[in-house]
């Protein structure tokens, strides 16, 4: 489903979404509109097919400010992305599709599995990600709450760490 111009979600730089299918609530994602693919943080990740059929495995760490809180899931395997990091280094990374929520609209994403532990957020929001659902305006974040948003409930951008 595409969102007119005036239906997309205003976001900043930092919003809060779910990832039901995985069993992850209000997880802080960082906005990057310079990224062209998202990116989730995992642990222990382990391929294997099933009735012909690539899967992976892997731990998710819902709460940021608790890293021994661990849930294990598993997810068909789209595929594989070759990524470059922005300090030119690639990676090879597997792919997953998932659902995000953001602002009680859902829509399928795929996800890009890899070691963000040396980053700020546990996921990174690239472009493809948002195409047609929202705008950004990096002088906020936060600009979703958990049922809706209103353009009276922008919060001013704390200058927090970046990627």
């Amino acid at each position: 489903m595409s969102y007119t111009r005036m239906s997309k979600l205003k976001v900043g730089a930092l919003e809060l979404c779910d990832l039901p299918e995985l069993g992850i609530e209000k997880l802080h994602v960082r906005v990057d509109t310079g990224a062209a693919t998202s990116s989730l943080h995992v642990d222990n990740i382990e391929e294997f097919n099933k009735g012909g059929k690539g899967y992976v495995s892997f731990d998710l760490h819902p709460d940021i400010h608790n890293v021994d809180s661990v849930i294990r899931t598993t997810a068909p395997v789209e595929g594989t992305k070759t990524v470059k990091s922005s300090s030119a280094d690639t990676e090879k990374r597997v792919v997953i599709t998932t659902t995000i929520r953001l602002a009680g609209r859902e829509w399928p994403i795929k996800l890009t599995l890899t070691d963000r532990s040396e980053m700020t957020y546990m996921m990174l929001m690239g472009r493809e990600a948002m195409e047609g659902k929202v705008v950004v305006d990096p002088e906020f974040e936060y600009l979703l709450n958990d049922a809706d948003f209103d353009d009276d409930d922008y919060m001013p951008a704390h200058g927090g760490e970046e990627e």
